[in-house]
């Protein structure tokens, strides 16, 4: 199956470039405030009918939250991934080279790294605030994977994160005019190869915004402060490493020990700490309200 002849850019408004990356962002984030703002506003979810926070706090958070997304994202993709970025600020032979690493509205971003300064965010704003932070994270965990949705979509768009070399019926040869134009070849080759962006937003998207959403409308989780944060890291770590068999890992990090990818590596923390929570959480009594 050929790959459509997408364009990462959606609009130009002059000289600027409206892109879908950069686009799916902005709907991640105002589509997840406005869900939060509904858990903060339906007290009978929370134990003891109390919302961690108030509104205006949500607005607050939701700012430091952008931050956390945008640094840990970015800066997380450069730690992980491609850490010759922090080097080029001092060996560039431009400006342009040395300023890559800040340079996200062309790709490459890293969730983990936008995870862990989401937790560095959300951690500061509870200890400003004195608001116990797994409540905070029973609040953000759930509108999470709604921004996954989108950026795993605006992936596809972009033709990049593709996944392995395979027969099914469904792969997808990740190559047309665009990226012919853009860099002389295909990057992914000729060869059809799952379509694993599509994957990752059906499932660390989609699946999961379900099973959070059955969690908290249905069996009343919120009332246990941790549970669905814990629920949030074992279903997004679970789902990355087995969508890892799947997706092509980055050729310089090919050869990893005992055959794991970053990804994989990177989620295996989250599924332990989720499991902790959970269990943690279901041990403790619930105070109703």
């Amino acid at each position: 199956m050929p790959f459509p002849e997408f364009d990462p850019v959606l609009i130009h408004l002059g000289p600027l470039p409206i892109r879908w990356y950069a686009l799916a962002y902005i709907a991640g984030i105002v589509l997840g405030w406005w869900y939060a703002t509904r858990l903060v506003k339906t007290p009978r979810l929370w134990a003891g009918g109390k919302p961690p926070l108030t509104g205006p706090q949500l607005d607050d958070l939701v700012f430091w939250i952008v931050l956390g997304i945008i640094l840990g994202g970015r800066f997380g993709y450069a730690l992980f991934y491609q850490p010759q970025l922090f080097g080029q600020i001092f060996t560039g032979s431009s400006l342009g080279e040395r300023l890559e690493i800040l340079q996200m509205w062309t790709g490459g971003m890293s969730f983990h790294g936008g995870f862990l300064g989401v937790v560095l965010a959300v951690s500061v704003f509870a200890w400003r605030k004195k608001i116990n932070p797994l409540n905070l994270g029973d609040l953000i965990a759930p509108v999470v994977p709604i921004g996954l949705l989108f950026g795993r979509l605006a992936n596809f768009i972009n033709g990049e994160l593709w996944g392995r070399e395979t027969t099914v019926p469904w792969a997808i040869r990740f190559c047309n005019e665009r990226i012919l134009q853009t860099y002389g070849f295909c990057p992914a080759g000729d060869a059809p190869r799952h379509p694993s962006q599509l994957y990752e937003a059906g499932l660390e998207g989609l699946a999961l915004l379900v099973i959070l959403s059955l969690a908290i409308w249905s069996f009343g989780m919120l009332k246990r402060p941790g549970f669905v944060t814990g629920l949030f890291l074992v279903g997004y770590g679970a789902s990355r490493a087995a969508l890892e068999t799947v997706r092509e890992p980055d050729a310089h990090l090919a050869n990893l020990p005992l055959g794991l990818t970053m990804g994989m590596i990177l989620s295996i923390p989250m599924i332990i700490v989720g499991l902790i929570l959970i269990v943690r959480a279901l041990k403790r009594p619930v105070a109703e309200g």
